[in-house]
């Protein structure tokens, strides 16, 4: 790109210019925008000098710095990430700035260094709501401003849950669907792309549920083998988890999941026979009773309750035409005068059928019904129990029984003697409401009555021992309104239906360390609302730190063990479990800390009861006491000086020990006049006392020696001792530790010359050595020199072989006979046989002839011979670093 002003002293307006630059491709859009900088006029008239425009350089796919080529960012990028660098030249090196900028429609995501061209990330991305961003970067001399549009795009990251659509899932099933037939399909959609879009499907609780789940198509299923029961359950909900196939979301793999509730409403078929309520029957007709009134009223459902066929009934025999059922009501009514009526009680017999939608008869069931001639109304309804009439009916029962269950220990008949109308009445349960309902609630002279669960729940033992209803019937269409009333006592009986449950989950407790055994320490509780045996609660304890305890089972009492010995210095803290447990092994937890309360029960106690100390003059020396009890204040020991002649020279500090001379004595001069018997030496008697109550106290007789720091200098020896003399034991540990590394030297020495002498144990090849014969030393000397040098030179004496056609021996360890050694001057005759010593000498012979081993007396050290031999031995380890040796 090339800007050329037309004229000197012009203001360039906005144009673009495209130009090829040396077959570079080029960008998408390329500006040339002046920067409305005037350009003078040259004033020799010549036209001004051409100045190119910038331009960025571009780097290609995946590269971080140049025009933005092609470059992607990945939507999780933290706000505040450096993303790229924009990078470009000046073809005349001036220097350059960047810019970057974006639609006033869009978002400014990005900012840029206009120095260093670091482009910064400033907004969040989301790939979902916006996948290209579109942004214009310029890059500026000061005269030119080159702009390209560039497209940035967002890559997709795992940040995106599965949601359900078209909820919520509710379907409608026949109970009778087949097993493995599809139910409902749900389906969820991730808004990611790759894996972290792909979405499966299960169950939550999938091996509690009747059904099943296609985990790709999303289609739920009647499990095989399950079905579907109206009566049971007329709804089911499923809930059904939807997940995705996971992926990266700020560096980290993550996998995204979302539940969605569908509802199985369960359709009821016709698979029931239908089921008569308040049996048996009971009909009364009165002797005022008009013919066509209605004695009773047989009442029938179908047993299918979601969808009920129409009933109808009929009178199959024993009516003798006196009596007709309604068909739809199931109304029994008498149709002849009560006059007429030949006999006291009539049997009949009804049946109802079920009638299909489609009129269709299907199922059918039958009752006996009973009818009695009575005459007026003279008789209140009477409560009848199996004895007779009977106005308190008691029933025992276990508390939280079965909704829906029948009292079927209640067997309660009320009747009225009268006929007709006078017959009829109601029935009502009077007390705690919602608990039970009676049935029937309309009687027509004489029923059954049946109580049903209503609420379960509230049948609790623990909030009521006795339930009582009063049991009224009151007749409906009499001006008497008779009635009666019969108590309906119900004990309940107790299940174990709680566990024992503590006051406190945890108990702390503390006592004294010297508690004699048997003490109690804490008495824990625990209630079970149950009675009788499930009510009983026995309690343990376990852990480790139960051993030192017993628990008494039934009263929750912690004591210690009788041969326990508690100790706070050893163990100050205690903790363990306690369990209480009903009958049934239904049982709760608490933790008991318990806490020794430390006795103040030890004498501080000195290291020594006399102890000797050296005080350099101006250094405290410090006396230690300890207190063996475990808790402050009984282990916090002070201390004084009881006693000191005289008794101004020392101070002693109360909590450390330290004694130090008072301030005013800072030299050995002043100490002189005041020293009993001049020599520098006090005796003080100090006490520790510990701080408990009572206190205890302990006295230790002190000793110093007080010294100056110039007669330690003049004798390390003297120092040594002096720091010694308060520990003997460290003098003895040193001299003990010198004396072991000389014993492990000699050992280690010892040790390798009798491998070596031992591994020389056998018949070699002759071995000629040529040396110079040195001068004798003095005896003296030589005999010294072999007492403190003889293993060190026997070990540094080692010959290398010659070729095997000349022999020599070498001796060993009291096995062979040594060579004879040439003499020395002065010249001994023959070294002795060094059969038994432990270390070898080479001898300068001729051809040798193996000898028999004999055994030679061990030579006596000084020994003119030895002395030679040594001599020789110490000459050649002299010239070994001089020059090499030849070996023949």
């Amino acid at each position: 790109m090339v800007r050329v002003p037309d004229k000197p002293e012009q203001t360039l307006g906005v144009r673009e210019v495209a130009v090829a630059l040396s077959g570079a491709p080029q960008p998408q859009s390329v500006g040339v925008l002046p920067l409305g900088k005037r350009l003078p006029a040259c004033q020799t008239g010549t036209r001004p000098q051409a100045n190119f425009a910038p331009h960025f350089f571009d780097n290609g796919v995946g590269s971080t710095n140049g025009n933005m080529a092609l470059f992607s960012l990945p939507e999780d990028t933290p706000v505040g990430s450096h993303v790229y660098t924009l990078n470009g030249t000046d073809p005349e090196g001036d220097p350059i700035s960047y810019h970057i900028s974006f639609d006033p429609s869009a978002r400014s995501v990005f900012s840029v260094d206009p120095n260093f061209g670091n482009i910064t990330l400033v907004e969040e991305l989301d790939r979902e709501r916006e996948d290209e961003i579109e942004a214009i970067i310029s890059i500026s001399d000061g005269l030119n401003l080159v702009a390209e549009k560039v497209t940035i795009l967002v890559t997709d990251a795992n940040d995106e849950a599965p949601s359900f659509i078209q909820e919520p899932y509710v379907v409608q099933v026949p109970e009778d669907i087949p097993t493995g037939s599809s139910i409902i399909k749900v389906h969820a959609v991730d808004k990611d792309t790759g894996s972290g879009g792909s979405v499966t499907y299960f169950l939550q609780n999938m091996h509690t549920t009747k059904f099943a789940m296609d985990r790709h198509s999303g289609v739920l299923r009647l499990r095989a083998g399950a079905t579907l029961d109206y009566e049971k359950a007329q709804a089911h909900f499923v809930t059904v988890v939807a997940k995705d196939g996971g992926g990266r979301l700020r560096g980290a793999d993550v996998v995204f999941s979302a539940t969605t509730t569908v509802t199985v409403n369960v359709e009821d078929v016709q698979d029931m026979a239908p089921v008569f309520v308040g049996t048996p029957y009971y009909g009364y007709v009165y002797e005022d009773t008009l013919p066509g009134s209605e004695v009773l009223m047989v009442v029938a459902m179908d047993g299918d309750r979601g969808k009920p066929n129409q009933i109808l009934y009929s009178l199959l025999n024993g009516s003798d035409g006196a009596f007709e059922i309604n068909e739809t009501s199931g109304v029994i009514s008498v149709m002849q005068s009560p006059a007429q009526l030949r006999r006291e009680v009539y049997e009949l017999h009804v049946q109802v059928t079920e009638v299909s939608s489609a009129g269709i008869p299907a199922a059918q069931a039958m009752v006996p019904v009973t009818i009695r001639i009575v005459d007026l109304n003279n008789h209140p309804p009477t409560f009848y129990g199996e004895s007779g009439p009977q106005n308190r009916f008691e029933l025992s029962m276990y508390e939280h029984p079965p909704q829906g269950e029948i009292l079927r220990g209640l067997k309660i008949t009320v009747n009225d003697s009268d006929q007709g109308a006078n017959a009829k009445f109601n029935l009502r349960l009077v007390g705690p409401g919602g608990i039970f309902r009676v049935v029937p609630l309309t009687v027509l002279n004489e029923a059954q009555v049946t109580i049903i669960v209503e609420n379960s729940a509230a049948i609790d033992y623990e909030k009521f021992k006795v339930l009582t209803f009063k049991l009224l019937a009151i007749e409906v269409n009499t001006p008497e309104k008779f009635s009666s009333t019969a108590d309906v006592v119900i004990q309940l009986l107790d299940t174990n239906d709680n566990v024992p449950k503590f006051t406190s989950h945890y108990y702390i407790a503390r006592i004294p360390e010297n508690a004699p055994g048997g003490s109690n320490v804490v008495a824990v509780t625990a209630v079970d609302p149950d009675t009788g045996p499930w009510g009983e609660v026995k309690y343990s304890i376990y852990g480790s730190g139960a051993d030192p305890f017993l628990i008494h089972p039934s009263t929750g009492i912690i004591y210690t063990q009788p041969w326990a010995s508690l100790d706070a210095e050893a163990t100050a803290r205690y903790n363990f479990y306690v369990k209480a447990e009903d009958m049934e092994g239904k049982y709760s937890l608490a933790e008991v800390f318990v806490t020794l309360l430390d006795v103040n029960d030890h004498y501080p106690q000195f290291g020594k009861s006399f102890q000797e100390k050296t005080m350099v003059l101006g250094t405290p020396v410090k006396i230690e006491a300890t207190d063996q009890d475990a808790d402050e204040p009984n282990n916090l020991v002070d201390y004084s000086i009881t006693h000191a002649e005289p008794t101004n020279v020392f101070d002693i500090d109360t909590h450390t020990g330290e004694i130090r001379l008072k301030n005013s004595i800072r030299s050995l001069d002043a100490l002189h006049n005041i020293t009993p018997g001049g020599d520098f030496t006090w005796s003080l008697e100090v006490q520790a006392k510990d701080r408990g109550s009572p206190s205890f106290s302990t006295t230790a007789l002190l000793k110093i020696d007080i010294t100056d720091t110039e007669m330690l200098s003049r004798s390390p020896m003297a120092a040594f001792l002096m720091q010694t003399k308060d520990n003997p034991m460290k003098a003895v540990g040193v001299l003990a530790g010198i004396m072991a590394i000389i014993v492990a030297i000699t050992v280690l020495i010892s040790t390798a010359t009798f491998w070596r002498n031992k591994k020389s144990n056998k018949v070699l090849p002759v071995r000629r050595v040529l040396r110079k014969r040195p001068s004798p030393a003095p005896r003296a000397v030589r005999i010294e020199w072999l007492k403190f040098r003889r293993t060190k030179a026997a070990a540094k004496f080692v010959l290398k072989e010659d070729p095997p056609n000349e022999n020599c021996n070498n001796n060993s360890l009291g096995n062979t006979l040594p060579p004879k050694a040439p003499a020395p001057p002065p010249p001994p005759t023959m070294a002795p046989n060094m059969g038994t010593a432990h270390w070898t000498v080479p001898t300068v012979s001729g051809s040798l002839t193996p000898q028999q081993p004999q055994r030679s007396p061990k030579p006596k050290v000084g020994s003119p011979i030895q002395s030679a031999l040594v001599s020789e031995l110490r000459q050649k380890f002299e010239k070994k670093s001089v020059g090499n040796k030849a070996y023949f």
